[in-house]
């Protein structure tokens, strides 16, 4: 299966929400890296998963919230459900 990788500035123009309201607020909140995003060779740009992101844009956010644990490299991990 082949996925859409998109940058914050093309997945803004899709889903009608500012960039800095993306990075800010939905990131790590509502997006989850390894699920709705990546970041390539471990770096620091952020690539969205379009088919992702499409198939919870409807899900209810209660269903969508994990438990997540802060990790010291600042990334984090994804207690279970």
């Amino acid at each position: 299966m082949l996925l859409t990788y998109l940058t914050t500035s093309e997945l803004s123009k899709l889903i009608k929400y500012n960039h800095r309201t993306i990075r800010e607020q939905l990131k790590d909140r509502v997006l989850f890296e390894g699920i709705h995003y990546i970041r390539p060779f471990g770096g620091r740009k952020i690539l969205f998963i379009w088919e992702a992101i499409q198939r919870d844009l409807q899900v209810p956010q209660q269903q969508l919230q994990r438990e997540v644990i802060p990790m010291a490299n600042g990334g984090v991990a994804y207690g279970a459900n």
